[in-house]
């Protein structure tokens, strides 16, 4: 049986890869072939501890902070690979490597214990879409605050019409994760909506960038700057509500953690 003890074997080959990929796409001034082949090894190899994980619990790893860790990473990487290879910024990738890294290494650093166990609350058929959409909104929006920065960084603004489409396409899973969410507490407990400290920061969140491609279609031109603050705010909610909230002293009575 997998157990976590076997993630850093896992977790150093993927990284090797990754870092390997993210050298080889900065070293190029064109779409490397190289980089893309390392990168999706070191997502296939990631991918192959999650499906085994997932076997050995019996369960979907995706109750404990460190679990939604590792899809988090995941799909951030993913994300990262595939904004490379549909626009072919060579600063997506080592942007996105770095980024997954430090998650990689939370979960090594801080290990948490895992188990079979799955609350009557968790046993329901929104669990798994619920908690995937949501992850993967977060990762397609630290995607887009990633080439914000780039942008930043180098002086341009080249990035900002492929920023607009991710944070489209992260809002859009996020809406859906929201709704899924209204849909699931309202089995589970009777009603769509409580306002609780989980769902507050959601809706925060959701209102950020949903502000942000607001101003972007109808506001004058913003400088880059300021569209990279609002997406820093945006990320820095988002940091809130998939973990931050387990910190507040609300969180004794908050319906949403299971750990």
């Amino acid at each position: 049986m997998l157990t976590w003890d076997e993630f850093i074997g896992f977790a150093l080959s993927a990284t090797l890869l990754w870092v390997g990929g993210a050298f080889a796409a900065f070293r190029s001034t064109e779409f490397s072939k190289k980089a893309f082949a390392l990168t999706c090894t070191g997502l296939c190899i990631y991918a192959a501890f999650i499906i085994c994980f997932w076997i050995s619990l019996q369960r979907p790893p995706l109750r404990t902070q460190g679990e939604t860790r590792l899809w988090y990473s995941f799909f951030l990487m993913l994300c990262g690979l595939l904004t490379y290879r549909r626009w072919h910024y060579r600063w997506i990738l080592p942007l996105s490597t770095l980024l997954t890294l430090v998650f990689v290494i939370m979960n090594l650093m801080n290990p948490e214990q895992h188990d079979r166990s799955l609350m009557p609350a968790l046993q329901s058929y929104w669990f798994v879409p619920h908690v995937t959409v949501y992850i993967f909104a977060y990762a397609v929006f630290g995607c887009a605050f990633l080439l914000a920065l780039a942008g930043v960084i180098k002086h341009t603004g080249r990035y900002q019409p492929t920023i607009d489409r991710l944070t489209c396409i992260g809002l859009a899973f996020l809406t859906f994760g929201m709704l899924s969410g209204a849909l699931w507490a309202k089995e589970a407990w009777g009603y769509f909506w409580s306002w609780d400290p989980k769902e507050t920061w959601a809706a925060v969140t959701w209102s950020i960038y949903l502000l942000y491609l607001h101003l972007r279609l109808y506001g004058k031109p913003r400088h880059q700057k300021w569209n990279v603050l609002l997406l820093a705010t945006g990320f820095l909610c988002m940091q809130m509500c998939w973990y931050g909230v387990n910190y507040l002293p609300s969180a004794q009575n908050n319906m949403h953690v299971y750990t």
